[in-house]
């Protein structure tokens, strides 16, 4: 008796909670559609595009610093949570430079606006992607390298000493305010029809990321140093077998990914107009929610996980209360990590 009572017990009542579960989770999810359908037909068409295209261009954000998560962890297995310190590290550099003499002679300086300030913000993009990468050549090799076959906890907390290191040289550096960015890009907006509209530097911001986004794919699937890197993350003992040279590898990955971060950085401070030392910690942890949404180690699920983490962002702010933005974003993260750890994209692999 006590036997067929347990057997009940364990098929019978994890079925009803388990269904009690459900039929809450559906209750939830149509309330909070009627009550979101219900704020955008009271917002009309332009609020909606007008939040829709914020979203995006903060998601081009997001993606860029969650594309260099993904890379890092597809090809040594490591959380870098430096790496949006390095994000704001780019917005730091380029805003010295253009507040220096420097910035005078090349042409960009805070007053600076119209089409004269496109081939000089370009260059600043160039510059400012060279020095993160630098930087981040230079962590990689002073603090991971020496730790790469240490338990994967030594790593885990150098990688957050790193953080804490970056975030107080910029404090020092700057202090701890919020410092004002300067504003190129156009404020008008862009109608799309039936008086819906979009901000014109929300169109700027997308259309970045999306370029550098094109540009690291092709590089990844076409290059020989990408297919490298490819090689390097399914296996990397079979790929040094192949004559990979593993270092030079994982280091041009530090590179890449830091280079996305410092167009970040840049493109954050042109959209905000402002920045902030510990900016990098609370950006870091939305990209890398956005890297395991998208597939934890998968570069098409950074990016589009991404988009869809600063679409979630800004329909929560705009369309409910902004106190409720960053647990829905971190409940999405625990969700993800529970019912499926490969996140949308990702594949179940063999462990090595």
């Amino acid at each position: 008796m006590a036997t067929a009572v347990q057997r009940l017990r364990g098929t019978f009542l994890p079925l009803s909670f388990n269904s009690g579960l459900n039929v809450i989770g559906i209750l939830v999810v149509l309330v909070a559609l009627f009550a979101s359908t219900q704020r955008v037909i009271e917002g009309g068409g332009t609020y909606f595009f007008q939040t829709l295209g914020f979203g995006l261009a903060q998601g081009a954000i997001f993606a860029l610093v969650a594309l260099g998560y993904t890379m890092v962890y597809g090809i040594i297995e490591l959380i870098n949570f430096a790496h949006g310190d390095v994000f704001t590290l780019g917005a730091f550099f380029s805003l010295a430079i253009i507040t220096s003499p420097l910035g005078a002679l090349i042409g960009l300086t805070p007053s600076s606006s119209g089409a004269g300030v496109i081939l000089p913000l370009l260059g600043l993009f160039v510059v400012t992607m060279l020095f993160c990468a630098l930087v981040n050549i230079a962590i990689e090799r002073v603090a991971y390298r020496p730790l790469r076959h240490a338990p994967r906890l030594a790593p885990l907390i150098t990688a957050i000493g790193m953080s804490a290191l970056l975030e107080g040289i910029m404090n020092v550096w700057k202090g701890p305010y919020n410092l004002a960015y300067p504003d190129f890009l156009p404020e008008n907006q862009i109608p799309l029809g039936g008086g819906a509209t979009i901000a014109a530097k929300s169109v700027f911001v997308i259309v970045i990321a999306v370029v550098l986004m094109v540009v690291l794919t092709l590089f990844i699937n076409r290059s020989k140093l990408g297919k490298a890197m490819r090689a390097t993350a399914q296996d990397r003992d079979a790929a040094q077998l192949m004559g990979i040279d593993i270092n030079r590898t994982i280091s041009a990955t530090f590179f890449i990914g830091a280079a996305l971060a410092g167009a970040g950085g840049i493109i954050y401070g042109l959209y905000y107009n402002s920045v902030q030392a510990f900016d990098g910690f609370q950006y870091g942890l939305y990209a890398f929610t956005a890297a395991v949404f998208g597939g934890i180690g998968n570069i098409p699920g950074a990016a589009i996980g991404g988009f869809v983490i600063g679409i979630v962002f800004a329909m929560s702010d705009g369309y409910f209360t902004t106190k409720w933005t960053i647990p829905l974003i971190f409940a999405i993260l625990i969700f993800v990590l529970v019912f499926r750890p490969t996140g949308l994209l990702g594949m179940r692999v063999p462990e090595k």
